[in-house]
């Protein structure tokens, strides 16, 4: 049975990314930003000082605006950004590979500090703590137990439910050939990291911090994945109750509102949930999951 993505497709503005970045048609809608950073094709960096972001709206892109617009509401930092779309390759370009080696987005220079270049979005989010929250607001002091934890949090995002969805998203959404096997373990185990990510936000509001938690770069390191659960496996948000009040809570914060719009709106607001086209894609992928589950014999299990 082929599975045809032309529903979800007729809303993204990249249909010719390769399968190495699949994700990006799930998740960015049509560019309508106005800003003069989408203007043209980006050669080369533009700002002499401040951060300068280089971005575009994947799970990891938001990372580093939402917390930039954090930094940005609570400092006053100002930065600026460039919209790369990975569907023309320009971060495969000479320019982009001097900033990060591996030709992935995000990156940032920080003109303020001789040039210096970070890429990976989750060492993004500790860089820009360790220097611009001065009071601790996103993050903790680098030698107490909670940065710690917190970093303990990032890399199961970084090591599991990144990684793990992801493959998903590629055999649920992209791989030409479907193939059942691939799609029951990938969804199969990106639900029993999601089952451990609930169980941790049972009687909390945030990931990390004393008592119901406080709000820090762990949450934001999760959420671009979290956002787009359904739309890249098919797996609802219902699943997960605990999960689903943490996505609806932090979306009440406007910084992340502003994140997700950097350089493009989200496909998807969880406080409005799937469009009916994407709903109607949605559901013709589950067939086909539910159907590659119950031929391997898959049960729900966590952790």
């Amino acid at each position: 049975m082929a599975f045809s993505l032309s529903n979800l497709l007729n809303f993204t503005s990249t249909l010719l990314l390769t399968l190495s970045d699949p994700l990006q048609q799930l998740f960015t809608a049509p560019n309508n930003a106005s800003s003069a950073s989408m203007a043209a094709k980006p050669t080369g960096l533009l700002a002499t000082k401040g951060i300068e972001l280089l971005t575009w709206g994947t799970p990891n892109g938001v990372k580093a605006s939402i917390l930039l617009e954090e930094l940005k509401e609570a400092y006053g930092l100002e930065y600026t950004w460039q919209g790369l779309n990975i569907g023309t390759n320009v971060q495969k370009e000479p320019w982009f590979t001097a900033i990060n080696p591996n030709g992935r987005i995000p990156a940032i220079v920080d003109h303020d500090n001789k040039g210096l270049a970070v890429f990976e979005g989750n060492a993004i989010l500790g860089y820009l703590t360790r220097r611009y929250d001065t009071k601790n607001l996103f993050s903790w002091p680098v030698d107490s137990d909670d940065y710690t934890r917190a970093e303990s949090w990032i890399g199961f995002q970084h090591g599991g439910i990144g990684p793990m969805q992801g493959q998903a998203g590629h055999f649920v959404r992209f791989a030409k050939e479907k193939v059942p096997y691939g799609m029951q373990r990938y969804v199969g185990e990106t639900e029993r990291l999601y089952g451990i990510l609930d169980n941790r936000l049972k009687d909390r509001d945030y990931l990390v911090g004393e008592g119901r938690g406080k709000y820090s770069i762990a949450d934001i390191a999760f959420v671009g994945w979290v956002n787009g659960l359904e739309l890249s496996t098919t797996t609802s948000h219902d699943l997960f109750p605990n999960v689903k009040a943490w996505l609806l809570r932090l979306w009440d914060r406007p910084a992340v509102q502003r994140g997700f719009a950097v350089p493009n709106p989200p496909m998807l607001d969880p406080r409005k949930g799937p469009s009916p086209e994407q709903a109607a894609a949605i559901a013709e992928a589950k067939k086909l999951v539910d159907a590659a589950k119950e031929q391997f014999g898959y049960k729900y299990t966590s952790p």
